[in-house]
């Protein structure tokens, strides 16, 4: 049974025991520390171009496929409509996307990067993959690989 490293109890342990339940032994408490964590090794890079996760992940993804809907883009980037909708308008008013109707489908807006998010996103991309460094590195190369390939299987 894997053991906990912080108490020693097994975790498998942790999660059986319904009279005994410990918040910081379940996987949503977690999950939010990780996260948290990653955010803020994120914030520490990319502070200084006022850029948040969402709007460095729909950049990214725009840079990588090209032109695409807002609802694919959010689709995309695991964004629910709401969330991409606040992230391309805020990204837009900074200059950094702009939008078109589709020729097809008069209703739908297509969204590309300008010159201006083109040059940003690119300028950031190794400060993504060094953020996943960083959020990464207390782990062996072998766990690396193991939570990433897990979290894939979870999402």
């Amino acid at each position: 049974m894997k053991q906990d490293t912080e108490d020693s109890t097994p975790v498998c342990e942790s999660l059986e025991k319904v009279g005994e339940y410990r918040v910081e032994a379940q996987i949503g408490h977690l999950l939010r520390r990780a996260h948290q964590r990653a955010s803020s090794i994120f914030q520490s890079h990319m502070a200084d171009e006022q850029i948040t996760p969402t709007q460095f992940a729909a950049l990214a993804k725009l840079k990588d496929e090209g032109e695409l809907s807002q609802n694919y883009l959010g689709r995309l980037t695991a964004m629910d409509p709401a969330t991409i909708q606040g992230v391309t308008r805020r990204l837009m008013d900074r200059g950094l996307l702009q939008a078109r109707p589709d020729k097809e489908d008069r209703r739908r807006m297509l969204l590309c990067l300008t010159d201006a998010g083109e040059k940003l996103v690119t300028s950031l991309i190794q400060r993504g993959i060094d953020v996943s460094a960083e959020t990464l590195a207390p782990l062996t190369p072998e766990e690396q690989d193991a939570i990433v390939r897990l979290l894939k299987k979870l999402s």
